[in-house]
């Protein structure tokens, strides 16, 4: 619940912070600080440590497991900073403008500030204590969105963006200190423990952001700034409701499926209820997004940003698709698995990104696009592999977990595609406003309500429909209760 309701109210300010920014800034604007932000994530991904994951996988921590992570984050972070602003020249000759030096510049302090998070956070994960994370992700979220959206008013320049983003890392740095006090000190002892269970977990993360960021670099220096500004937009802002429904659910199966250990039996059955929730919430939420996306974008951003209506069909629905096997990588993170998740990582890598370049080459954004969605279906079924391999659940009843959900989705989306279609016709064309308060909760009728009696036919079994209705009925009686 802790971890749902900061990942709800973050987004709704990361959302609310595109839209108002999106009015005082140019695409090309954003494009340029994306181009220093990927590159900050792939070379941050070069160097990630895991250390936090090494010490929730840990079964005894001890203080001087914290004081060596603390250590190594700063030593990381500096580094860090120092190549981030030795490759600044190089950058502002490949891409041609000179703005650039000053945004990786203050970009890399991003980074250095990085390095002093509280290792100790990681305790109350381990304890599945959650509200210190909720006042911490709130509170750096609210910080940045109220500096970001601020300069972006006084000065209408793509300084806003990195102005919000150090103010929400300086922020989240203090917080975490304050909900959960530690005093750190320089260690290296407890190094070799801490690198033995990371170091695959390390190389699997640079992979992965290679893999999913590589295609930014190219739309930047093949399209441009302003259609890298429309991509990455639209890209972030179209995994914002299926990502965030899924966050907090997987921030809790790491924890969880490592205190389960190896028993194989409550593992299967701890997956399958997990993976089944996660696909219900988010499957409808990726795809329904997906098919509001043009009047949702002509009522909150303007015609100028409709080129990133395509962006968010595309990459909604293949986030959204991803659900349905997501919960691989908590799994195998549980049971120590990093080095087979380095493999998935590494195949998906070499898979997926001549894929893009393809794609890019033949079709431009679409073809990238195309490409991506492409590359999903495959990582998809990697995912179920590794499933399969570590707890013997086959693909036909990963599949058949989520039968319900999929069908509702399908008879979503092809009722508000046709009600879509009928209120745009002609004379009877509404505003984009009232298309986005009539499709959403039409949406959200015709699923649940296919999900639900797919459910009552299939023998009521308990599943994910059971819980929704026990806390439909919960919330009703409280209602009921106050209101007398």
């Amino acid at each position: 619940m802790w971890l749902g309701a900061a990942k709800v109210i973050v987004n709704l300010l990361a959302l609310l912070s595109t839209l108002v920014l999106a009015r005082f800034l140019t695409p090309a604007d954003f494009g340029l600080v994306a181009i220093g932000t990927t590159l900050l994530t792939i070379i941050g991904a070069v160097t990630d440590l895991s250390l936090a994951s090494a010490l929730v996988q840990r079964t005894t921590v001890e203080d001087a497991h914290f004081h060596t992570a603390w250590t190594l984050n700063i030593v990381r972070s500096v580094l860090v900073s120092m190549v981030f602003c030795a490759i600044s020249p190089v950058v502002v000759y490949f891409y041609g403008d000179e703005r650039l030096f000053g945004v990786l510049l203050w970009l890399s302090f991003s980074i250095f500030l990085t390095g002093f998070n509280n290792p100790k956070m990681v305790v109350l994960t381990r304890r599945l204590e959650f509200w210190q994370d909720f006042v911490q992700s709130v509170g750096q979220k609210l910080v940045g969105f109220v500096v970001g959206v601020g300069v972006a008013f006084l000065y209408q320049s793509y300084w806003a963006l990195i102005a919000g983003a150090l103010a929400s890392q300086l922020s989240g740095v203090i917080v975490s200190y304050v909900v959960c006090p530690y005093r750190p000190r320089f260690a290296l002892s407890k190094a070799a423990e801490l690198w033995g269970f990371s170091v695959w977990l390390s190389l699997g993360q640079l992979v992965n952001i290679l893999n999913w960021k590589f295609d930014h670099l190219l739309v930047g220096a093949r399209l441009g700034q302003e259609a890298l500004g429309h991509y990455s937009v639209g890209d972030n802002i179209a995994g914002m409701p299926t990502r965030e429904l899924v966050a907090p659910i997987e921030r809790t199966l790491f924890p969880g499926f490592a205190r389960i250990g190896g028993d194989v039996s409550r593992l299967q059955k701890a997956y399958v209820s997990a993976q089944t929730m996660v696909c219900f919430f988010a499957l409808p939420a990726g795809v329904g997004f997906a098919i509001i996306a043009q009047p949702l974008v002509l009522m909150a951003m303007g015609e100028r940003w409709l080129p990133i209506v395509k962006v968010i069909e595309f990459v909604s629905v293949t986030v959204a698709l991803q659900t349905v096997s997501s919960a691989a990588q908590p799994l195998a993170m549980a049971g120590g698995q990093t080095k087979m998740l380095f493999k998935r990582d590494l195949t998906s890598f070499c898979l997926r990104i001549p894929m893009i370049i393809v794609g890019l080459h033949l079709g431009g954004l679409f073809g990238l696009l195309v490409a991506r969605a492409v590359s999903t279906i495959v990582s998809i079924g990697m995912n179920m592999y590794v499933v399969k391999t570590m707890i013997d659940l086959g693909f036909v009843k990963q599949l058949r977990q989520n039968f319900r959900s999929i069908v509702g989705v399908l008879a979503m989306a092809a009722v508000l595609i046709l009600v879509k279609g009928a209120l745009n016709q002609g004379a009877t064309s509404i505003s984009p406003a009232m298309s986005v308060l009539l499709l959403v909760p039409l949406g959200g009728l015709v699923y649940f309500g296919v999900s639900l009696v797919l459910w009552v036919f299939s023998g009521k079994p308990d599943a994910t429909e059971l819980v929704v209705l026990n806390a439909g009925r919960t919330v009703l009686r409280r209602v009921f209760r106050s209101s007398l």
